[in-house]
Order: C-alpha cells, then structure tokens, then sequence
C-alpha cells in the first residue's frame, strides 16, 4: 500500500503545483517597489519546483565547446534490454578517439546525474553509456533484474563498445564492473577494456565506513526486504513488479544531510524573491535533476545490499557470478585508475582504493590511485575539480592504454539487438 499512498498524494497534489507553476510564470519580471508580489512569485515557483518526477531528464548534450568553436554532439541509442539502453555520444565527423563505456549508478536517480561527466568524456572520446529504465515502467513480465544482470548488462555493451575500449564506473556500479571485467579477463573476452576507471565506488565498505554504510548495516537483510519494498501499483507499466521506489531513496539520501537541502531551498526563494536569476537556476536545475528517480528491482536493490554493503563479498573473495566465483586476481592487461574525493562522506576514501590490493594480478605500472583534495562525492566526478584536475588524470590514463590496434581491432562489435524502446 506504500506505493499506493504515495501516487495517490502525488495526484492530489498535481493541480496545486499546476497553479503554483502558472502563478511563477505568470508574471516574470515585477516592477521596483513590488516586494509582495515578487515573493509572492517565488513561493509560487518554490511549491512548483519541488516535486519528484519519475521521467528520465534530457541529457542537453547537442554541442560542446572546443577551442571556442562549437562541435556538433550525436546522441544515438545503439543498443538495449528490456532493462537499459545503450546510449552513444560523438562529435559529428570527428576523426577516430578511444571508445570508452560509463557504467552509470542504478540507486535511484536516472543516468543524466552524470551529464557533466558525459559532457567533458566526449571533448576526447566517443562515450557509450548505460540509461537505466525506471523499473515501474518495466513490465513485470520481463523478469526480475539483479546483481547478475547488471554485470551481464556491462560484459554485453562492452562487447557492443568493441575490442580496444575503455570503461569507467562511477559509484555504486564500480563493484559490478570490476566483476565483470575479472570475469571477461577469465573467459579471454576479445572486447575486455584497456584500461578501467574506477570512481567513488563501494570496492570494500568495511574500510573507513560512513553513514550510508551503517544504515545499510544497521538492520538484517530482512528488514529492507520487509519494510522497504512495494510493488508498482496499476496503471503504471509495471504494475506488480517488486521494487524498491526511488522516492524512498531520495528521502534517504536527503535526511543525511537535511540541513543542507533546507539552506539551498531558503537560498533559492531569496534569490527568486530579488531577481538573481542565475544564482536562482544554478541551485533550479540541481534539484530538478536530484528530484528525478527511478524505481529498482527489488531483487537488485536487496542483492547490492546484501553483497556490497552488508558482506562486502567481492573484497572478501567470496562473490559469484552465474555460479561461479568471481577472481579479480585474473585481471593482467586492465590497467586501473581508482579515483577517490577527500570529502566524500558516501563512499570515503579508501573504498575505491581496495580494487588495486583486490587487482593483484596486474603489473605495477599498470595501476594508479588518485585522491583529489577538497572534493566530495559528487565533486568527484562534476563541478569544477572534476573538469580541471581529476579528468586530465583520467584522460591522460585511457591514452596510456590506447595502442595502435589493427583496423579490425578498433572497428565496433556487432550490436546487440534492439529488444525493447527506452
């Protein structure tokens, strides 16, 4: 019934926003002396704006700047699961540039969370990405989706990216990636990456753990199982699939730090209320893409639970995939960067680190570590810092790995088949 409840307030409240929304745009610029009807405005976009939404935002990725031209960006679909597509992103008539996969998070909120990652990857690479499908609009006839199925998800577009490519994962997904590739290494998969970035990911929780980290391990796995998963209520696509709502994960997400989202909200009305509008979009477009969830499989969220968060399986040497165990140790021509922030009070430094002990089958000069000063979570892989000091370090490692590979080698694999439309 949670889910029930949730859709029927939501509802409710639909017609209210809808006249707040008319009320902010109404009137876009008050004359002097018209205080009341400025804040007026701004309580009016306030109300409007802070609502959740369950559609995947546009990625706004039509062009880039390099040296102070613009080069046309193709977006295209190229491939896709019931469960995932995969995006392409490339300059228009660009001459040829390392291929490299971006795992994107699956905890809530849809793949644009990483547009400025995107946006900067694709000034020298063509990027390939994962755009997770919101799981209440997956039939549930499609099956449950799982831990295994994500790392089957990135060994197939791997293999669609081709021989020769790269991959980078950022946060949740580094575990599910460095699995994969332990077991492309095994298997002596012709498409296993040159080289794989890790960034802020949960390698081994145990080290240096944080508050995501106890609430995960504050409760048995039944309690989650229990008490946070619901089905899709009908007439939503996947009416009676068991999932984890992503408005469940965003309250949690935001109760972390409660104080913070209050401040940039009381930040936003004053900026609105005297007309600074940028300072206003800057914190509008944040949370326009923060607000944006998607659901999770129940199955998957419980799994990552369970074997990330809880046993930590994959630094223990104890996960399986398929039934089988997962050997990172076989992983010998992978070179890997793990990227960390200093600040980062969701995966803490020292997390993603763990993959290059785990990684013992690798060469020293094939390995890197990078901690970057004065950056978070999110800093560390946009905003500012990202842009400046950590992608250089990234760059510079995916063209350290790159080799002049035979055309047939650096031609993309076949396509997988087009299954089901986003």
């Amino acid at each position: 019934m949670m889910y029930h409840s949730y859709e029927w307030q939501r509802l409710m409240m639909a017609p209210w926003r809808a006249l707040a929304a008319a009320g902010a745009d109404g009137a876009p610029s008050w004359p002097a002396g018209a205080d009341v009807l400025r804040h007026f405005q701004a309580s009016c976009q306030l109300l409007a704006e802070s609502r959740i939404t369950h559609e995947r935002p546009d990625f706004g990725i039509s062009a880039i700047e390099i040296d102070g031209r613009l080069i046309p960006v193709q977006e295209e679909v190229v491939a896709a699961t019931p469960f995932c597509s995969l995006l392409r992103f490339s300059q228009t008539d660009a001459p040829a540039q390392p291929r490299i996969l971006v795992a994107a998070p699956l905890s809530g909120h849809f793949s644009t969370l990483l547009q400025s990652t995107i946006k900067t990857l694709v000034r020298d690479h063509v990027v390939y990405v994962t755009d997770w499908h919101n799981m209440r609009n997956v039939p549930a006839a499609a099956g449950p989706f799982g831990f295994d199925d994500y790392v089957t998800h990135i060994i197939q577009f791997q293999a669609a990216v081709g021989p020769g490519g790269h991959v980078l994962a950022v946060c949740q997904p580094c575990v599910q990636v460095l699995a994969a590739v332990a077991v492309m290494a095994e298997q002596n998969h012709p498409a296993t990456p040159r080289s794989m970035t890790l960034m802020a990911g949960p390698i081994d929780t145990r080290i240096n753990p944080t508050k995501v980290n106890a609430l995960a391990m504050g409760k048995p796995i039944e309690w989650f199982s229990n008490n946070l998963i619901t089905t899709v209520p009908w007439p939503l696509k996947g009416a009676g699939r068991a999932v984890y709502p992503g408005f469940l994960q965003l309250t949690a997400f935001m109760s972390m730090q409660p104080e913070r989202h209050v401040r940039a909200f009381c930040d936003l009305y004053d900026h609105l209320a005297h007309d600074r509008r940028p300072e206003a979009k800057a914190i509008s477009d944040f949370y326009r893409e923060y607000f944006a969830v998607l659901d999770l499989d129940a199955k998957f969220y419980l799994e990552t639970v369970d074997f990330v968060f809880q046993r930590a399986l994959l630094a223990r040497g104890a996960l399986t995939y398929q039934g089988n165990p997962v050997n990172t140790g076989l992983i010998r021509k992978t070179a890997l960067l793990t990227v960390e922030g200093e600040r980062d009070d969701i995966c803490a430094p020292g997390q993603t680190l763990a993959a290059q002990d785990l990684c013992s089958g690798l060469r020293p000069y094939l390995k890197r570590h990078h901690l970057q000063a004065g950056v978070g979570h999110y800093g560390v892989f946009s905003g500012r810092r990202w842009e400046t000091q950590i992608y250089p370090i990234v760059q510079n490692f995916v063209l350290m790995t790159e080799q002049s590979g035979t055309p047939a080698a650096r031609r993309t694999a076949p396509l997988l088949k087009i299954v089901s439309p986003r």
